[in-house]
C-alpha cells in the first residue's frame, strides 16, 4: 500500500519543484565567445573605407563584426546606400539599432545577431563588404567571399589582408591605418563595373 504524503509536505514539494523550473528558466543567456576584440572604428578610416569602395546609392553595403553599426551607418547617411550589419555581441547589435534610428537610417540598414560565419547568413546580396577583424579570420572567409560575392563587388579590410593567395588590388593609407581593396572578377578577369548592380 502507498503512504501518501501530507497535504502540506506535498504543497512544500510542489514549490520547490516550481521554483527550480522558474530559476531555470530565468538563467541569464552566457555570453557569446567573441573572436575580436571591439575597437571602434574612427569616423576617417570608416570614411576613406567607403570612398575606397566607391559605395554609391545602388550598394548594398555588409559589415561582417559591424559592432556599434559606424560602417553601415556611414553609407546609407552619408552616399545613400543600403546596409547590413551583422556581429555576435548582442551588446554593439544594440547600440547600432539606436545608432541608426538617431541618424535617421534606420529603414535603410539592418542589423543581425549572429555568427558571420553561419552559412545560412547569405552574403550574395552584397555589392561592398567591409572587414575589421583579424587576418585568421579574413583568411577563413576569403573561399567564401570569392564564392558567394557577384562579380563587380568589392571588399575593404582595415589593417589585414587576405593572405599570400589573394593579394589586395589596391592598398591605400588613412591616417595611420593601412586599408586593402579586392575586386570579384568573372571568370575571364574582366571587370564588371560597380554601378551595373540593380538597386
Amino acid at each position: 500500500m502507498r503512504r501518501l504524503l501530507p497535504p502540506l509536505a506535498a504543497l512544500a514539494i510542489v514549490i520547490a519543484v516550481t521554483a527550480g523550473a522558474s530559476a531555470r528558466q530565468a538563467a541569464p543567456k552566457p555570453a557569446p565567445r567573441l573572436d575580436v576584440i571591439y575597437v571602434p572604428t574612427s569616423d576617417a578610416v570608416v570614411a576613406a573605407m567607403l570612398k575606397l569602395a566607391e559605395v554609391g546609392k545602388h550598394d548594398v553595403v555588409y559589415d561582417l563584426g559591424c559592432g556599434d553599426g559606424r560602417i553601415v551607418i556611414a553609407a546609407a547617411r552619408d552616399f545613400g546606400a543600403r546596409g547590413v550589419g551583422v556581429d555576435l555581441d548582442p551588446i554593439r547589435i544594440a547600440e547600432a539599432r539606436a545608432a541608426a534610428v538617431k541618424a535617421g537610417v534606420a529603414d535603410r540598414v539592418t542589423f543581425i545577431e549572429g555568427d558571420l560565419f553561419d552559412p545560412s547568413l547569405e552574403l550574395g546580396q552584397a555589392t561592398v563588404v567591409t572587414l575589421f577583424l583579424l587576418q585568421r579570420l579574413n583568411e577563413q572567409l576569403r573561399p567564401r567571399l570569392q564564392r558567394e560575392l557577384k562579380p563587380g563587388a568589392r571588399v575593404v579590410s582595415h589593417a589585414w589582408t587576405m593572405g599570400d593567395r589573394w593579394p589586395p588590388d589596391v592598398t591605400a593609407q588613412a591616417g595611420d591605418s593601412v586599408l586593402y581593396l579586392w575586386k570579384i572578377r568573372p571568370p575571364g578577369g574582366l571587370e564588371r563595373p560597380p554601378y551595373a548592380f540593380e538597386p
